[in-house]
């Protein structure tokens, strides 16, 4: 899994279609193999953004769960915490 694309499902507020956008991006970058187009595949890399970003949408808005929405700034700093145990640094608050 590409490590840029977070999860944007079950948060309070919902994800935006800007974060929608942006993973669809950084998993269509992954797929190709590099972060921009050349002219030759400028449409074929915009119309598979597109589409992710779609069926994303579609996803996301489809999916249902009994579990309780989760906190964005809840989430970041446990994130923080992982990562710093992780990489032996200090969390930060």
């Amino acid at each position: 899994m590409c490590r840029n694309i977070k999860t944007l499902f079950n948060f309070e507020p919902p994800a935006t279609h800007d974060e929608i956008r942006a993973a669809s991006l950084q998993f269509v970058r992954k797929l190709a193999g590099f972060n921009a187009p050349s002219k030759a595949n400028e449409a074929a890399f915009n119309a598979a953004i597109e589409e992710v970003f779609e069926a994303g949408h579609r996803l996301l808005h489809n999916l249902e769960t009994h579990a309780p929405p989760r906190d964005r700034e809840t989430e970041a700093q446990k994130a923080k915490a992982r990562s710093a145990q992780r990489f032996g640094v200090k969390a930060t608050a």
